[in-house]
């Protein structure tokens, strides 16, 4: 089993290094001072796409036994200027290691398309060059996110408003009607939401999959415009 002794500092993107270097199913177990908190520790861990076995103290570190699962990691760090968080990873994006990664999804096309990046399919570049962040509602990777049930969006949503609350990026884009309703507000449409989530304002807009196809590429790369220039 390999140990990972990470800095209190940029955490969420030493976990997302990590997870990139290690094989789905491996153990490993991370250590942190103790100011992190195990809450946040135990928060983090798992939104960096690792099932959580345990966290425990020992005075000198926390200790998380953890198992690196078929997901994605979130790229996330204070100081964003948006956090787009999809509903769950698809089985194809989680072995590609990237979001919203089948050719036919029209995500990063419309961020480049609205100049809000430069490098398409890097999430890492984009949250490092363009603090642009992002992560997803639920961690479970599945062939479709109709397999969700309400209760792994309501739960995820929880773990995604902690994150927003700590990190406080400048606005939060959903990428996908469909589960912030499950999640959030059944009666929610698409643009800004009249509550914050998190206490950052939010901006909800159609999912990018190719399966939504009456979507035109201009308008994601409005709708993507958009959330990255709060109000």
């Amino acid at each position: 089993m390999r140990t990972f002794d990470l800095p209190a500092t940029r955490l969420p993107l030493a976990l997302a290094d990590a997870h990139r270097s290690l094989a789905v199913g491996e153990h490993v177990e991370f250590r942190v001072p103790p100011r992190v908190g195990a809450d946040r520790f135990r928060d983090v861990v798992d939104g960096a796409g690792f099932t959580v076995e345990r966290v425990a103290a020992d005075g000198r570190y926390l200790r998380a036994g953890a198992i690196r699962a078929r997901t994605l990691p979130d790229y996330v760090a204070p100081g964003m200027r948006v956090l787009f968080v999809g509903l769950n990873p698809s089985e194809y994006a989680a072995d590609a290691g990237v979001g919203f990664a089948r050719p036919g999804n029209r995500f990063w096309p419309a961020l480049l398309e609205a100049a809000i990046v430069t490098r398409d399919r890097d999430p890492r570049h984009a949250l490092v060059h363009h603090r642009v962040g992002m992560t997803d509602l639920v961690k479970r990777a599945t062939p479709r996110a109709d397999a969700l049930s309400r209760d792994e969006y309501r739960e995820g949503a929880e773990r995604v408003r902690r994150l927003v609350s700590w990190l406080a990026p400048g606005a939060v884009g959903i990428v996908g009607l469909t589960g912030w309703r499950h999640a959030i507000d059944r009666r929610a449409t698409v643009g800004w939401q009249e509550e914050p989530f998190g206490g950052r304002p939010v901006y909800v807009m159609p999912n990018t999959s190719g399966l939504n196809a009456r979507v035109p590429l201009a308008a994601f790369a409005r709708h993507v415009a958009s959330a990255s220039a709060p109000r």
